[in-house]
């Protein structure tokens, strides 16, 4: 089956007889019982719920996996995966993380007894030089947040699988529609549901996929006894939402390109960090283990200045955090997602007062290119 009608037909089990095309709501804490030592297989919401197996079914099966977990954030989703973990434990990690994981890692995990490196994983001798006794995983993202680095899954899998270490994916950016970490040899992949599988801006959700029994069964115990699941009626926004998955990609992605080769040539763009381009360094690596490059867009003004100007002149392209949904966002990554990370450590990786992030919607790409230009003209 396609998978864009994996997105609209994923899961046929509408657990109603009633003929209704879109997925009851069960808008139910718990469940009655037929009889002693009976159940209906729904007990209590926490533990499962109508709609929200609904939607676990499908994105595993979109993920190729044996099963997801839907959980009320991405954040939610990796406190838990952290849970796998014991004190005295340690993880290798990319370098370039989303701010809210680094926050996890450094004043959550951290203090529970978890240690971290966090290196190149673009650079396989660089994970395989922090491997020692106590590691037990690496966790990647790629595309990174917010430099847009690249890391090999394949050879990272075979490499994590000769040292009997889990190897975790954020998949956030590119989807299961444009890369498949699973088929390459990861053994969990991470989704921050907000983004581009809602799609719409409007609700919270993470996931964490797998295609292991044991895996599964470890992490839905601890999932069921957190109890960060999420509710019945965020898991209907995110089954509508991935109905149209597939055509909001393309469509972004395609707007994305236009916008990056647009920056590419702008005089105040010092540097522009698009997957898509050529001339970017992991540009050969996308293309051999994903479909496409997704949307999102990071790039280098020539000045503070310029920065903060596009920030405030924007008027279609609106200023805020998050990113995936249908309209086009602008993110200031030095004071919103990269806040808590020390100012040398950020710098460091290029997060610096110059640096912008772009979500690129479904506006028309023309548009959105002319308000990016306004706002980079000086009064």
């Amino acid at each position: 089956m396609d998978f864009s009608t994996l997105c609209i037909h994923g899961n046929d089990n509408k657990y109603d007889n009633t003929g209704s095309i879109s997925v009851p709501i069960f808008q139910s804490a718990t469940f009655a019982h037929p009889g002693v030592g009976l159940s209906t297989g729904y007990d209590y919401s926490r533990l499962q719920n109508p709609t929200r197996e609904h939607l676990e079914k499908t994105v595993a099966k979109l993920e190729g996996g044996l099963d997801a977990m839907a959980f009320s954030s991405g954040m939610s989703a990796i406190a838990v995966l952290m849970e796998l973990f014991s004190p005295g434990d340690h993880i290798i990690a990319s370098d370039d993380l989303y701010g809210g994981s680094h926050r996890l890692f450094f004043n959550i995990s951290e203090k529970n007894g978890i240690s971290f490196s966090l290196v190149n994983t673009r650079d396989i001798s660089e994970i395989e030089s922090h491997i020692r006794a106590e590691t037990k995983a690496v966790f990647i993202e790629t595309p990174t947040n917010p430099m847009m680095h690249v890391t090999d899954i394949a050879k990272t899998a075979h490499l994590a699988k000769s040292h009997d270490l889990l190897l975790i994916v954020d998949n956030t950016f590119l989807t299961p529609y444009y890369l498949k970490p699973l088929a390459l040899g990861a053994d969990i992949v991470i989704h921050s549901g907000t983004k581009f599988l809602g799609g719409h801006n409007d609700t919270l959700a993470g996931f964490l996929v797998v295609s292991d029994n044991e895996l599964s069964e470890r992490l839905r115990f601890i999932y069921k006894t957190a109890g960060a699941c999420l509710s019945p009626f965020d898991s209907w926004l995110l089954i509508r939402g991935i109905k149209t998955l597939a055509v909001r990609l393309d469509r972004q992605q395609e707007t994305a390109m236009k916008i990056a080769q647009w920056l590419s040539s702008h005089e105040k763009v010092k540097a522009v960090h698009y997957v898509g381009l050529p001339s970017h360094p992991d540009y050969e690596i996308s293309k051999k283990q994903a479909t496409g490059f997704g949307s999102m867009i990071s790039f280098e003004t020539d000045s503070e200045e310029t920065a903060v100007r596009v920030l405030s002149k924007v008027s279609l392209i609106q200023y805020a955090e998050s990113l995936g949904g249908v309209e086009t966002l602008i993110t200031y990554p030095m004071l919103q997602t990269h806040a808590d990370i020390p100012k040398e450590e950020r710098e460091a990786k290029g997060i610096h007062e110059k640096l912008l992030r772009l979500s690129v919607g479904l506006e028309c790409a023309e548009d959105l290119i002319h308000d990016l230009k306004q706002a980079f003209e000086e009064e």
